[in-house]
């Protein structure tokens, strides 16, 4: 091989960066994460997802152990919740305790994974406990060929944006995030109906925070369902939410995913939120999903 051809092989295997969306995602190319990763790929990686919110890397051919050992790169896992843990993993063996299965799939009528086949709404993992997990990392072996796609909106691009009369009626107030429904809406077990946003269980997080490693000052509003901003009234509260989740979630601060096999998301829980789309139930979805612990309470 002349040294001309060397060279160009050697630049085609490159890893590469792409923008996914004006301000927000990126695609990496060029790495595969299953044959491991150095210590310079592992930092091009972590400092596009810092600079994106969300990081792409589509082809990748990962079984469980795999995709623990990429995800535990990013920090400390998090196992699912009880009513999610699994005692197999798929084909027989021992289940790997920190992967969670998202899935509509039925074995034996009974569901192997959580949030089925429906929309999830716009909100930020787990921001109903204190310390919201770092990030969440999504693996994708079975899509249906319509919907189910991702969203992702850039917190951080949204309030740099926010106009002066949203930004000084939001600036220093906290937003309780409920603690009862998942981002699909269904009641969690053993949680009861919310009646009351203002009262119900859940914890308090400022509205606007910094992210612990960039700096950055970023938009953190849970979800809408039952939010609770303190200091005003239920229909007050409600107003702002309202104009907050539609300003921040507008198709300029948003990347839209239309999933493949092989493709591993990873997401900044921190500066992020997300939403998934309905797909027809009669179609497969298996996703595998690691969860990195968050070490901060936000501020």
């Amino acid at each position: 091989m002349s040294a001309a051809a060397q060279s160009q092989t050697v630049a085609q295997a490159m890893p590469q960066v792409r923008q996914l969306a004006p301000e927000i995602g990126a695609e990496v190319t060029g790495i595969d994460v299953g044959a491991g990763l150095d210590a310079a790929s592992f930092d091009l990686l972590h400092r596009t997802w810092l600079e994106r919110g969300v990081l792409l890397l589509r082809g990748q051919s990962l079984d469980e152990p795999g995709l623990v050992a990429f995800s535990r790169r990013f920090g400390e896992l998090e196992a699912p919740p009880a009513g999610e843990k699994r005692t197999r993993a798929e084909g027989g063996g021992a289940a790997m305790p920190e992967v969670w299965i998202i899935s509509n799939v039925l074995e034996n009528g009974q569901p192997i994974g959580a949030l089925g086949a429906g929309e999830a709404e716009w909100h930020t993992d787990m921001a109903y406990i204190e310390r919201p997990p770092t990030a969440s990392i999504l693996y994708a072996r079975e899509v249906p060929s319509a919907g189910g796609d991702t969203y992702w909106a850039n917190m951080k691009a949204a309030w740099d944006a926010l106009p002066d009369d949203l930004r000084c009626a939001i600036d220093g107030r906290r937003i309780k995030h409920d603690t009862a429904y998942t981002s699909a809406g269904t009641l969690r077990k053993g949680a009861q109906p919310v009646t009351d946003p203002l009262t119900c269980p859940g914890v308090w997080h400022p509205a606007v925070r910094t992210h612990p490693e960039t700096g950055d000052r970023t938009l953190f509003l849970g979800r809408r369902r039952n939010a609770a901003i303190d200091g005003l009234g239920l229909a007050d509260s409600d107003a702002l939410m309202d104009r907050l989740i539609a300003f921040a979630t507008q198709d300029r601060f948003t990347y839209r995913h239309a999933w493949r096999p092989g493709d591993l998301l990873i997401w900044d829980n921190r500066s992020t939120m997300h939403r998934r789309d309905a797909f027809d139930a009669s179609s497969r979805r298996v996703m595998l999903r690691t969860q990195i612990r968050g070490t901060d309470v936000p501020h």
